[in-house]
């Protein structure tokens, strides 16, 4: 049997502490708070296990609904406060005219002093909200008892449990009653009364079982043992009550309910109170002094005030944990506008300098999932595009075949004795056209990524500007349309970087091979591969076996006889031909990596300078002059409905945590001792 033993001043503090629960109770009923997990009795039984008898000896009045079925349909939060008998509360001040009396939270500044208005007004709450079916609901009906005979308590009724639908009930009861009272007695700062009838085995009792599911240890269970007048003759719950069968870490508690026959005819409590404590001495002597209503509640006002005591720190860190929490989220929802002026000029400014610094590295928010932004914008230049560029071979798509084609159509009808430069800047052109592709996609890429910052500025880094959807909507519709207008000018400028480099080609460049050295070097490796003057004299063999007529014709890879019929050719290139067709090929290799170097270069600047920096330099300006209109303040400064709202929650919220830890703060430490 759990015991508590504490001198008469230390009760004397602790008793303010359920007194002080109940005011934080009432402060966050005010906004529907969940987040707070108050200490508070949950009273968990089975259809007709005397759970209503219980909590009416506890108060010393009938005031609860009765019948047959599910009566409780709804919570019932029950707050009993001790009063000063009204004698002297009237000596002392001009308050209620009632020596007991209730409220109710949904009838503000209304008195019960009639037991039996509270008694129908219980009723006509639950109808008003559930109607006349007997189905059930998890919202709670808050009653606060004021008479000078309850000791100080909080305690909340469930709906009894239930196994088979009566009448129109729902086919799911059961689980709907289950799931309520779970997610009751699942708070770990609530302790759980379970009611269970002496004249039922306690194996099978649904209370007990419940209660074990989420209190594993039993650190917050107290059994109620009811109807001990009620077992069959010859047996008893001596066996039960000492914990035998059954153990119950903090206790197990006997008590006499009224029967129907007292309750028809109207037997009072206290009756009922003097024939309970004449029947536990005649038949349970040696524990008639820990069993009983009175002892219950005793019983029940001692371990409320402990475990607040116990759990009034973790409290108070939790609210204060809190209050910074939603003074954070009021913060980032921002006042309501004033100065319309103002508020635009500076959402636009903030989201501005947000959308530089993104592109500069120095954002406030920075993504770690992947690049954004200016690290996105390099990694474009450097890799991607760069590396585009280097895969690209210089003498791609040119066949041997081509270039010998070019170098005969720059000679005419004259056979050249030298490599021709047109035929050389012919096929350069040619390649360098091919930088193009890769060059107007990069300036796509970076457009992208400049559309992507707009969106991460709007989600991260300008909190306010989501408080204001046609703003934001406009600034979107601004910021894209400066760069959907900067787009065509940047893709120009890389245009005519390429067009620069395909109209002078230029073979005195610093870094260009001279034709020359590179004739010398292919004639150098020729000679070294062929044995002297044989090297003309097979060259010369080698023609005459060849038709002159057979290369560079229309029909490529076919000669034309007299006949006109196609004959396919099929030879070696002669040693001139390999010589001519190795020196082009060098030749623009050469060439085709100097360009590239420079394009390489040249296109992230024209990049950045025609289109990053230039919105960079303007976003602001452009921003100001679309928006910044007196006729469109208003317009734009709309909060959307969801933001007022959750502004007026979150604010309700922040105030009742700030009465809350100012109703903790007035607790003094040695309160808790």
């Amino acid at each position: 049997m759990f015991c508590l033993t504490s001198s008469p001043r230390s009760i004397g503090r602790m008793e303010t502490l359920i007194p002080t629960i109940n005011r934080l109770q009432e402060v966050f009923l005010t906004v529907g708070a969940e987040v707070i997990q108050l200490p508070q009795i949950v009273v968990v039984g089975s259809q007709s296990s005397g759970k209503s008898s219980v909590l009416e000896s506890l108060v010393g009045r009938d005031f609860l609904p009765r019948g047959t079925g599910i009566v409780t349909r709804r919570p019932l939060v029950l707050q009993l406060v001790n009063v000063a008998p009204l004698q002297e509360r009237q000596k002392i001040e001009n308050g209620v005219k009632a020596e007991e009396w209730g409220t109710f939270l949904h009838c503000k500044n209304q008195i019960f002093a009639d037991f039996q208005e509270i008694h129908r007004e219980i009723e006509a709450e639950t109808e008003r909200n559930l109607g006349d079916n007997k189905g059930i609901s998890p919202e709670p009906i808050y009653l606060k008892i004021f008479s000078p005979k309850v000791l100080n308590l909080t305690l909340v009724d469930l709906p009894g449990i239930t196994k088979v639908p009566v009448g129109d009930q729902p086919e799911d009861i059961e689980a709907q009653v289950q799931e309520m009272i779970l997610s009751f007695i699942s708070n770990p700062n609530s302790l759980i009364l379970s009611v269970s009838p002496a004249n039922s085995d306690l194996a099978t009792s649904d209370a007990l079982k419940l209660a074990r599911e989420v209190d594993t240890d039993g650190r917050r269970t107290l059994l109620v043992v009811t109807k001990l007048d009620l077992m069959d003759a010859g047996t008893d719950a001596l066996e039960v009550l000492l914990g035998r069968v059954i153990p119950v870490r903090l206790g197990i508690i006997g008590v006499v309910n009224r029967s129907q026959h007292d309750i028809n005819t109207q037997k009072s409590l206290p009756d009922s109170t003097r024939d309970e404590q004449a029947f536990l001495q005649r038949h349970y002597p040696s524990l008639a002094s820990r069993s009983g209503s009175r002892y219950l509640a005793k019983t029940l006002s001692r371990l409320l005030m402990h475990h607040i005591r116990d759990c009034l720190p973790q409290l108070k860190t939790r609210v204060t944990t809190l209050s910074s929490q939603y003074q954070a989220r009021l913060n980032d929802y921002g006042q309501p506008v004033e100065d319309y002026s103002a508020t635009l000029l500076q959402i636009v400014t903030k989201f501005a300098s947000d959308y530089c610094n993104t592109i500069e590295g120095t954002a406030r928010y920075i993504q770690t999932s992947e690049l954004c932004g200016g690290a996105r914008i390099c990694y474009i230049f450097h890799e991607t595009f760069g590396r585009t560029l280097q895969s690209i071979d210089p003498l791609g798509g040119l066949s041997e075949l081509d270039i010998l084609t070019a170098i005969r159509n720059a000679t005419g009808p004259r056979p050249a004795l030298f490599v021709p430069e047109v035929s050389f800047e012919l096929l350069v052109k040619r390649q360098i056209k091919r930088l193009e592709e890769p060059s107007m996609r990069c300036v796509e890429l970076v457009h992208e990524e400049l559309q992507r910052i707009i969106q991460h500025c709007s989600s991260y880094s300008t909190q306010e500007l989501l408080r204001f959807p046609k703003l934001h909507d406009s600034i979107v519709e601004v910021v894209t349309g400066l760069l959907r207008k900067r787009l065509p000018v940047t893709n120009e400028m890389v245009h005519h970087l390429v067009s620069i480099e395909l109209a002078y080609i230029n073979t005195k460049h610093p870094d260009f091979t001279d034709a020359g050295q590179v004739s010398a070097s292919v004639n150098s490796q020729q000679a070294e591969a062929l044995d002297g003057g044989k090297c003309w004299k097979n060259e010369k063999v080698a023609e005459e076996r060849v038709p002159a007529a057979g290369f560079g014709s229309p029909s490529k890879g076919r000669s034309i006889n007299l006949l006109d019929a196609a004959v396919t050719v099929s030879r070696k290139l002669s040693a001139k031909e390999q010589r001519d067709c190795e020196i082009i090929q060098r030749l623009i290799k050469c060439y085709f990596l100097i360009v590239r170097k420079s394009i390489q270069d040249s296109v992230p600047k024209a990049v950045m300078h025609f289109l990053v920096n230039f919105v960079k330099e303007h976003l602001q300006s452009e921003l100001v002059g679309k928006l910044y209109k007196q006729s469109l303040l208003q317009e734009l400064l709309i909060e959307s409905q969801d933001t007022a709202q959750q502004r007026t929650e979150v604010a309700q919220m922040l105030e009742a945590l700030q009465k809350a830890n100012n109703i903790i703060s007035e607790i003094r430490e040695t309160h808790l001792w």
